[in-house]
């Protein structure tokens, strides 16, 4: 999910900008599309990108307006020693950072240009541009053997000025081999076509809309739902419905052409919110991807996941379920401004075959400390998600229970270290942590620190 746009959180972090990029052997001029999405510097690990401690204020190299960290893969995992920070002052890079700016607040990869090397594409939908005030713009940051470099502007269509890349998702939409890139703006989704070039151009623009349906866009997720092999896609937004609002989610399917408008799910009806996100993985095993949504301002702030589970057409229209922490087997209360489901994440932490899913709940007050936070691990199984497979994990994991440390509020499951359970990547207020998967999920044991992270991360 994500990068979804959600209520600003306070940080003070001090953090030192680290460089010193390894060399590593560059991909042949041939190089078919880079194994992993988020492998930037084509050298078969997983990296992991996410907001710089510094976003949003002047950064002390010069930079302003918000900047994306890098913590580079190896075969041990990440690796904090081979950092990068990308701006907009950064060479190359079209822009420039400007204090009101938010770029990094959107982030997906993909090697758009098929040349070996994932690419990271960076939302910033504060941005002025000319006179027009919050145009917002997206751009694309390249992968080569070295790392990041250089970049090129994504155009936005007539239509899609305000707010362009508040958020991002990519995936091989149409099934050609090329990956696809889906961008929110003037609250609308848009879907732009691979090839990508590094002059900027793409494939063809289509706007995804529901004609004269009221529909307002905020979120997207892109994942592998009917089973045919094409990513699909998940919008979430809000429609009209008379003078109300309803929060919804519109699935729609990859196909030869591109999208293809699908199921829809109301998942509030008389509610205007914003915060969703999403992450679809398979629960149950079943061979079809699962559709969990966070809705963390449900019930004024006590929060909810709604799962709606996959079909050989998509999502099931017979099979869903919501989660909450007044879910039996579930720990905790539910409480106003707990804010359960503020971030999700979904993959296999524990080796089993099933795609667990990660719950952040950064507001939740544990044994009277304000705002300390904690995540929900919801292990899959048969029949899919439970709260009897639940489990808490608790800031105190990392050694700290400070308060306002906001624990979970961004969250990243992701293989790092390659051994077949998903590790998990997790902020607060105070900064990252890696939680390395084991047999029984995300553990403290090995857990490391991400340097400079002050924002959240690539989905």
């Amino acid at each position: 999910m994500h990068q979804h746009v959600r209520p600003a959180l306070a940080t003070a972090v001090a953090a030192t900008l680290t460089t010193g990029l390894i060399a590593f052997t560059p991909a042949p001029a041939s190089a078919a599309v880079a194994k992993h999405y988020d492998d930037f510097n084509g050298d078969g690990y997983p990296d992991i990108a996410y907001g710089n401690a510094y976003s949003g204020i002047s950064g002390p190299d010069g930079w302003s307006g918000g900047a994306v960290t890098i913590t580079y893969g190896s075969a041990r995992g990440l690796d904090a020693s081979h950092t990068q920070v990308i701006h907009q002052d950064s060479p190359g890079v079209p822009g420039a950072g400007e204090e009101d700016d938010m770029f990094g607040e959107s982030l997906a990869g993909a090697d758009l240009n098929k040349d070996g090397y994932a690419d990271l594409v960076v939302g910033n939908p504060m941005e002025q541009v000319g006179d027009v005030e919050y145009r917002g713009s997206v751009t694309v940051v390249w992968g080569s053997a070295s790392g990041l470099s250089g970049g090129a502007g994504i155009t936005p269509k007539s239509g899609a000025a305000g707010h362009f890349g508040r958020d991002l998702a990519t995936g091989d939409f149409t099934g050609d081999g090329s990956p696809d890139l889906a961008v929110i703006g003037g609250s609308e989704t848009w879907l732009y076509r691979g090839g990508f070039t590094k002059s900027g151009t793409t494939g063809n623009v289509s706007k995804i809309d529901k004609p004269d349906a009221g529909w307002y866009s905020s979120g997207l997720a892109a994942g592998k739902v009917d089973g045919d092999g094409k990513a699909d896609l998940v919008v979430l937004g809000l429609q009209a419905s008379g003078t109300d609002w309803n929060i919804r989610a519109w699935f729609l399917k990859g196909s030869s052409t591109g999208l293809s408008s699908g199921a829809s799910k109301t998942l509030a009806a008389g509610q205007n919110e914003d915060g969703l996100n999403a992450a679809i993985g398979d629960f149950d095993k079943d061979g079809y991807g699962d559709i969990a949504v966070g809705e963390p301002g449900e019930s004024s702030g006590k929060g909810a996941v709604n799962i709606w589970y996959g079909a050989s057409s998509g999502p099931s229209s017979t099979r869903s379920a919501k989660l909450t922490q007044a879910t039996t087997g579930v720990s905790g209360t539910p409480e106003a401004n707990d804010d359960f489901a503020y971030d999700v994440s979904a993959a296999d932490s524990n080796g089993d075959g099933y795609a667990d899913l990660v719950v952040g709940v950064p507001h939740e007050d544990v044994d009277g400390r304000e705002d300390q936070g904690g995540i929900h691990l919801f292990r899959g199984g048969s029949g899919g998600l439970s709260g009897s497979r639940s489990s808490w994990i608790p800031q105190s994991v990392t050694g700290s229970s400070e308060e306002y440390e906001s624990f979970g509020h961004s969250l990243r499951l992701r293989d790092f270290s390659s051994d077949g359970k998903a590790d998990l990547a997790v902020a607060a207020s105070s900064g990252g942590r890696i939680l390395p998967g084991s047999s029984t999920g995300p553990t403290a044991n090995g857990s490391y620190e991400l340097p400079d992270l002050g924002g959240a991360f690539l989905d």
